[in-house]
């Protein structure tokens, strides 16, 4: 029976400030937009920009758009941490 795997504790969130620390994207910075905790992936906003190709719809005129991708969590730095404060 396989063994199941458990995703490791994040220490980033969405809106949180980070700085690329390896890749194509190397010491640019960005906000999170989004993380994906089971692929230890974030997306941040304008970084790792990929360009998909879409078909033109009647809505929609198609060409060709860019996108962000995901990147690993381990090519992320936290540089600022969002501060969230309860009031009581």
């Amino acid at each position: 029976m396989p063994t199941k795997r458990f995703a490791p504790k994040l220490s980033i969130k969405k809106g949180d400030k980070v700085m690329v620390i390896a890749g194509s994207n190397k010491g640019e910075s960005g906000e999170v937009k989004l993380v994906f905790p089971k692929e230890n992936r974030a997306i941040v906003d304008g970084l790792n920009l990929v360009k998909k190709h879409t078909k033109a719809t009647q809505d929609n005129p198609g060409g060709i758009n860019e996108i962000e991708s995901p990147i690993h969590i381990s090519n992320l730095m936290v540089v600022d941490a969002k501060q969230v404060y309860l009031l009581e």
